[in-house]
């Protein structure tokens, strides 16, 4: 029997865009994507303030951190890449970092105090507000404040999300004050979900910057609890955080610039599979395409151990050696530098696909695609009693072993395409180890195969697992896949939702010049727009 797939035919710097067709000013909306329809209603409403992508984007993050906690939260990591109206292209690194009295063991966790690293999402949104936001703090985070203090109704997968982890919330104190209810058990869909430990706890950063969580009486308690069980984290490790600003990668796809961010991103694995692609010949059947996007990411992968080392990066990022890989795919004979499988760590591939993603855009041309995670499913299960916010997993080997000092890498990368100095698309994923197939496939259904941006999102993905190609194939999508032999090719159809990534995304219409966007359609996200004369 065959198995199916859908095809549709035919060093740390800022990049400044000096093209003189740059002409952002007469956009005529401002738009955002996100996860959860909460969040992007705190984005509309900056923009209705007459606030900028920028404001958008953080007060729909920390909003995603009040009503998505599962999947991201201010005890977490974060990740942004943004094109403001003057053509500068930058971005902020807020990943969690090892505090200075960490020290590895034998002995591995996946949750849990001895997981927790220096949160950084705080740092991060505020970073990206200060250096170019329009709107007071104050105004920023009110959104989410208030659904934190007056509560929110917990969506369905949130709250499926939450049940999954139960038992393990119950081996934690301030885990179980804040997300089971009073007869101890998980919130169901429609419950009315109140967080006023949480809205407190915002209130001080809205009312003091950086100094109301990093320092004071939030960083107290936050130490307290997490030394009394075991952690390594100080008040120093808090108060010398800082987000900095992000490496960016330049590369090449179609005759468009690609830009992505450096480590602890992996944004040049973007571009190495985005360059292989763009180099091959044009696939005429979705089996070719699978078959090229297979090859392409399979060898793009066992260069990801291998970014921190210039030369090697260097190579990644070579468009000219992008072609000499695609001669071999070509060929059918591609070599790997390292054994996919072979010493990787438990994140690469675990089954959940976490974190969360937003991208959002204005009429003056700023663009911001930020992605913030607490890592695997409601990250290290633990949460401060006095503070009510989860912490990620960032330590214990979940995402490799890392020394003192070092930021947690990951699969976060999100990505803008840029021709003649304009962004044509800007999008991101959440997804673990599927975020960059999925950021990558969706870009080249949208860009080369021609397809408009809600069905470059709703066509099925892949991914290369060992020696298997996996290939979403759940009920939505199954009556428009064609044809593919697994008797040619080891396959495995996934039945799924959601499990291949979730992108949110946002395009420019230069016919009517308006953002379009769109969010993903295995999640429970939505876009919102405000028009613009």
């Amino acid at each position: 029997m065959k198995s199916k797939l859908s095809f549709i035919a035919p060093a740390i710097f800022l990049i400044l865009i000096t093209s003189c067709n740059v002409n952002n000013k007469n956009i005529h909306n401002d738009a955002i994507a996100s996860a959860h329809p909460l969040a992007s209603l705190a984005g509309k409403e900056m923009f209705e303030q007459n606030g900028n992508a920028f404001d958008a984007a953080v007060a729909a993050a920390f909003t995603l951190a009040v009503v998505e906690p599962s999947m991201s939260g201010i005890g977490g990591r974060l990740q942004a890449i943004y094109h403001k109206e003057t053509g500068e292209v930058g971005g902020v690194d807020a990943s969690t970092q090892v505090p200075r009295e960490y020290r590895p063991t034998e002995e591995k966790y996946s949750y849990g105090y001895k997981t927790i690293g220096i949160p950084g999402v705080v740092a991060g949104l505020l970073k990206l507000h200060g250096d170019n936001g329009s709107l007071a703090l104050e105004k920023v985070m009110a959104p989410s404040i208030r659904y934190a203090e007056e509560g929110y109704r917990i969506l369905p997968l949130e709250a499926t999300r939450q049940q999954s982890a139960k038992n393990i919330f119950k081996e934690f104190e301030g885990t179980k004050i804040h997300f089971l209810n009073n007869n101890g058990d998980s919130y169901q869909a429609g419950d009315l979900v109140v967080q006023k430990t949480l809205a407190n706890t915002l209130k001080q950063i809205a009312a003091k910057g950086k100094a109301g969580f990093y320092e004071g009486e939030v960083a107290i308690k936050m130490v307290e609890d997490i030394q009394a069980n075991g952690g390594a984290i100080s008040l120093e490790d808090l108060k010398n955080y800082n987000a900095l600003d992000s490496k960016v990668h330049k590369g090449v796809f179609q005759d468009r610039d690609i830009y992505s961010l450096g480590l602890p991103s992996y944004g040049a694995i973007t571009i190495q599979i985005l360059q292989i692609m763009d180099q091959l010949s044009k696939p005429n059947s979705e089996e070719s395409w699978a078959k090229q996007f297979n090859s392409a990411t399979a060898l793009a992968y066992t260069y990801r151990s291998h970014q921190q080392n210039p030369d090697s990066l260097a190579k990644i990022l070579d468009y000219d050696q992008a072609r000499m890989w695609a001669m071999k795919i070509q060929k059918d004979n591609l070599s790997f530098v390292d054994n996919i499988s072979n010493n990787i760590p438990e994140s690469w591939t675990a089954s959940i696909g976490h974190t969360t993603h937003l991208t959002t855009a204005d009429d003056q041309g700023n663009v911001v695609s930020l992605t913030q995670t607490i890592g695997p499913n409601m990250g290290s299960k633990v949460v401060s009693k006095e503070l009510g916010f989860l912490y990620a997993v960032s330590l214990g080997g979940y995402l490799g072993e890392y020394k003192p000092g070092d930021r947690s890498n990951s699969h976060i990368s999100p990505t803008l395409f840029m021709k003649k100095g304009r962004i044509q698309l800007a999008l991101g994923a959440a997804g673990g180890s599927r975020i960059i197939t999925a950021i990558t496939q969706v870009a080249h259904r949208y860009f080369l195969q021609k397809n408009d941006l809600k069905k470059a999102l709703f066509l099925p993905r892949l991914y290369p697992f060992e020696d298997t190609l996996w290939i979403e194939n759940h009920s939505e999508i199954k009556e428009l896949n064609a044809e593919l032999d697994p008797k040619s090719y080891a396959i495995k159809m996934i039945d799924e939702k959601a499990r291949f990534g979730r992108v949110h995304a946002i395009s420019l219409d230069t016919i009517e010049n308006k953002w379009k966007g769109a969010a993903d359609p295995d999640w429970e996200g939505t876009v919102e727009y405000v028009e613009k004369p």
